[in-house]
């Protein structure tokens, strides 16, 4: 079963690969209603490409772009429980896709894991830049962080091996779990 955070992975990715310097993730839930925000100041889309972007009936065969299923896959997704959506690009200044779903509907995907998922996010080789804004106000151990890849590029010496994506892992999950942990 997908959930809502293997849908924020992949808009992320999309946006990391679309020849941005920095990307911006802003995961938030309060309450009921779970959001995202993806930013980027990547080579952004005109008109045409944008709504070619969230057709799920476009023959993506015949592009030369590469343009995959995961945004109308998440606009289905979005229209069936109870959720929304707004994409806004414009050609050479990046696009910012925001998302948000009513959590207290019961056809609504599961969060999923959200520290495995910024740690996956963080590993994507470029762009230079990631900044990750998260804030969950559930009315239990609310969480309030920003982190960005560069910093924690430096403070590990980099991902090129098992222990210091371990020490990732642990610091991201100890973040979501309101008990923040030094690198």
């Amino acid at each position: 079963m997908v959930t809502l955070s293997d849908l924020v992975g992949d808009i992320t990715q999309n946006a990391c690969e679309s020849g941005a310097d920095t990307v911006e993730l802003e995961v938030t839930e309060i309450a009921n209603e779970f959001r995202f925000s993806v930013k980027d100041n990547g080579k952004g889309m005109s008109h045409d490409e944008a709504k070619q972007a969230v057709d799920p009936f476009e023959d993506r065969g015949n592009t030369k772009g590469k343009i995959g299923i995961g945004i109308p896959f998440l606009i289905k997704t979005v229209d069936e429980h109870a959720g929304g959506w707004n994409l806004h690009t414009e050609k050479g200044s990046g696009t910012t896709f925001t998302v948000w779903f009513d959590l207290g509907n019961a056809g609504t995907p599961p969060v999923g894991d959200i520290a495995l998922m910024f740690r996956a996010v963080l590993l994507i080789p470029c762009p230079s830049e990631i900044i990750i804004r998260r804030l969950r106000r559930t009315g239990k151990d609310d969480v309030r962080y920003e982190i960005r890849k560069t910093e924690i590029t430096e403070a590990v010496g980099g991902f090129a091996d098992a222990a210091s994506v371990t020490l990732l892992s642990t610091y991201l999950k100890s973040l979501e779990e309101n008990r923040p942990a030094a690198l």
